[in-house]
């Protein structure tokens, strides 16, 4: 089902899925361009169900991987929009090879959504260069797996031990310590930041996570203080 997020701006969510044993939620969002095509973030499982309500709102131009760690639903997105671009994150060309991307994410935002979707790639980590996208119309910035939060009856055992060490499952959405060990190049990560950080953010839309909606900019600056400080 999707979730009005603001204007122009949806957010569903999916089954959860498990990579290693660790069972994650997902989430995706649907930006509607100026002229009506919608812009596709973190796709989910596509449903019969969610595929009606996706095609209501308009026509799929473009489908976007964020990072390397977010292509399990990319194929069946494409086989259902085939005429939809999809674009590959720095990393995802060599590792999802079965895909046939039509274009790649870089520094600057595509034209065909430059002026309402800006982006900026968090270089700098050993996991994952992962496309970080701020929507202008309603203030919302997107993150993918640099921010999470899991819920906490998701996981048991030990793998709850893990969670809490790695700062997955606390009051509020985190970077988790794995990010945070694995940023090799901190410079890179601090230049992206400040783009971030210079976007006048309301709300912020992960795909693991609680979204922020009060004091956007000052739980950036918490979620952050590591790097910064």
């Amino acid at each position: 089902m999707l979730t009005p997020f603001g204007s122009d701006i949806w957010s569903s969510d999916g089954t959860v899925v498990a990579v290693a044993g660790f069972h994650y939620p997902t989430r995706m969002a649907i930006i509607r361009l100026s002229g009506g095509d919608l812009f596709v973030w973190s796709p989910i499982r596509l449903t019969s169900e969610l595929r009606a309500e996706i095609d209501a709102l308009g026509q799929v131009r473009h489908i976007v991987a964020p990072n390397s760690l977010h292509h399990l639903f990319l194929q069946e997105w494409k086989l259902a929009y085939p005429e939809a671009m999809l674009y590959a994150p720095p990393g995802l060309r060599e590792k999802r090879k079965d895909i046939a991307f039509d274009a790649d994410l870089g520094n600057a935002p595509n034209s065909d959504w430059a002026s309402e979707v800006d982006q900026v790639p968090v270089h700098g980590s050993l996991i994952t260069t992962e496309v970080v996208f701020f929507h202008v119309k309603s203030g919302t910035v997107l993150f993918t797996d640099l921010i999470q939060q899991i819920p906490p009856g998701l996981l048991s055992g030990w793998r709850a031990m893990v969670a809490k060490l790695d700062l997955m499952v606390g009051p509020e959405p985190s970077v988790p310590r794995k990010f945070r060990f694995t940023f090799t190049d901190r410079r890179a990560a601090r230049d992206a930041l400040a783009r971030i950080h210079a976007w006048p953010v309301e709300k912020v839309l992960m795909a693991h996570g609680t979204p922020v909606e009060l004091d956007a900019r000052a739980f950036l600056r918490r979620a952050f203080d590591w790097l910064t400080g």
